[in-house]
């Protein structure tokens, strides 16, 4: 093989990856297998595709080796094949970050008058679990906690929170987390619990970003309630 046969080669190769992930869907898709493993059904109802569609692009991902999958009865469940395909989706949402200013323009528009919520560091809520002065509270579905957890968190869906908030410590802060920067679920807990009188902050992103810093994991039951 020549120079250029094998330079050509290994563009073609890589320009497959990249084709695979062109496309806003299946961006999402990687997102939500980012949380942990999921069925075909369950991906279409967070993406808000038809199931069919759902099944196209996921094969996409599959061809090109970034999802793999396992068979339990007639249900088949996808997961990323490696923690760097969400380092690859996270990376493309950055650099468009930096460089788009019509995300920023959308994001700002959308989230920024949210953000006098505080939102609290990685570096911080380690400290501050260690030290005990803080609550932290999994408001994503309990599928995606069990999947995955910051340790210690409490489990507290965002569709049961209204009636299980008040279980939650009076006298200790609260901070929030659900699926990253553009998951709004922690932003409406925190708001629900700051009307309510209590003190409560966001995490600065979400669980995938705690992970991929190579901070502790939980899995399983954990502290859900």
């Amino acid at each position: 093989m020549k120079h250029r046969e094998f330079k050509d080669s290994v563009y073609a190769e890589l320009g497959l990856v990249a084709k695979a992930v062109h496309n806003p869907h299946r961006l999402e898709l990687i997102d939500l297998l980012a949380q942990g493993e999921r069925s075909v059904d369950d991906l279409a109802g967070h993406a808000g595709l038809s199931v069919a569609n759902t099944s196209r692009h996921l094969q996409v991902l599959k061809g090109s080796r970034l999802v793999e999958t396992r068979k339990e009865g007639l249900r088949v469940y996808y997961r990323l094949a490696d923690a760097q395909v969400f380092d690859v989706a996270r990376a493309i949402r950055g650099l468009a970050e930096r460089r788009v200013a019509e995300i920023d323009q959308l994001v700002t528009s959308y989230l920024g008058s949210r953000d006098d919520l505080e939102p609290v560091s990685h570096e911080e809520l380690v400290r501050r679990l260690a030290e005990r002065k803080v609550v932290v509270v999994d408001v994503r579905p309990e599928q995606e906690y069990r999947a995955g957890h910051i340790p210690g968190a409490i489990s507290m869906p965002l569709e049961s929170f209204a009636k299980r908030s008040a279980s939650l410590p009076v006298r200790k802060e609260i901070v929030a987390y659900c699926r990253g920067p553009y998951c709004v679920m922690a932003y409406e807990a925190v708001t629900r619990l700051r009307a309510g009188g209590r003190r409560a902050r966001r995490l600065t992103d979400g669980f995938p970003e705690w992970k991929a810093a190579g901070l502790p994991v939980e899995t399983g039951v954990g502290a859900a309630r």
